[in-house]
């Protein structure tokens, strides 16, 4: 569980945004042969966090990684962050390394700029593949979202804190008692390290889920345009995004299915590899909601 690099990407390098004022950084494994697959950040991470997951999907596909704002390599200042900014930025870099269509891969916070890539880009999109978040006002993910915001505001040892209580809440029971200990406390104090100082990063990119939510309040219908094939993978465990709150989201993407991972929590990528990657794999071959 180590964040240790084992890998280096092919291409590395950085787009400069918002009229040459910031950078966002962005990795590339592959030689540029074979269809490319982006997986999308959760809120705590940066491109170095995929590492240890890229043997599930790479070589077989060529693997884009990005930071967004107050991540990793991309600039890091104390003002408002925009989901649908993110994927703007994502569709920059695709233009320079001259992409034409990819298969985003978003789970947590990266599902929901994967969601705006359907709503704003899905002419460049393969297919979409999504995993714990919602397209709905849920008044219990509200609450979450408040209490962390608390978290990270207040003085330090409230981050502290707040990690033990975020890794009690977003695995599985089978995942956690397989990781409890030492090596639960390693990943707690890398994400703790990595923001201790940086507070106004996380506040930044949690905020940014207000106008996303604002967006669907004005316009809920948006995402029912969207004809990319979307999979859903759902932990049946997950407490942060509940299955009943991720089952909404077939009534509103048109050309989506759902598939429920038994004994996974939130990340369902990281604790149930098989049954995630097995499942992924399938969907990017076909390009289709249709296989086996």
């Amino acid at each position: 569980m180590s964040d240790k690099p084992t890998i280096v990407p092919d291409q590395s390098g950085i787009i400069k945004v918002e009229n040459g004022t910031r950078q966002i950084y962005w990795e590339y494994f592959g030689k540029g042969e074979k269809e490319v697959v982006v997986l999308l950040n959760g809120v705590g991470m940066m491109t170095r966090n995929w590492y240890r997951i890229l043997p599930n999907i790479h070589p077989d596909y060529d693997v884009l990684l990005y930071d967004y704002f107050g991540q990793g390599g991309s600039s890091q200042e104390d003002e408002p962050y925009y989901i649908h900014k993110f994927a703007e930025y994502l569709i920059a870099i695709l233009d320079e390394l001259q992409i034409e269509k990819i298969h985003p891969i978003g789970v947590s916070y990266g599902g929901f700029i994967g969601a705006e890539l359907g709503r704003l880009y899905q002419h460049r999109l393969h297919t979409l593949t999504l995993s714990g978040i919602l397209l709905t006002r849920e008044t219990l993910f509200q609450m979450y979202q408040d209490l962390s915001l608390r978290f990270y505001r207040a003085p330090d040892p409230a981050l502290d804190i707040y990690t033990q209580y975020l890794y009690e809440k977003i695995f599985g029971e089978e995942f956690a008692r397989q990781i409890y200990g030492a090596t639960m406390e390693k990943m707690r104090l890398n994400f703790y390290e990595r923001y201790k100082g940086k507070e106004h990063c996380l506040i930044r990119l949690t905020e940014a889920q207000n106008p996303f939510f604002e967006n669907i309040d004005r316009n809920p219908d948006a995402y029912r345009y969207v004809q990319t094939p979307v999979l859903i993978l759902t932990g049946d465990q997950d407490r942060a995004i509940p299955p009943w709150q991720q089952r909404k989201l077939l009534d509103i993407l048109p050309n989506s299915r759902q598939i429920m991972i038994p004994g996974s929590g939130h990340l369902t990528y990281l604790e149930k590899p098989e049954i995630f990657w097995g499942a992924v794999k399938k969907f990017l071959a076909a390009k289709s909601i249709c296989f086996d």
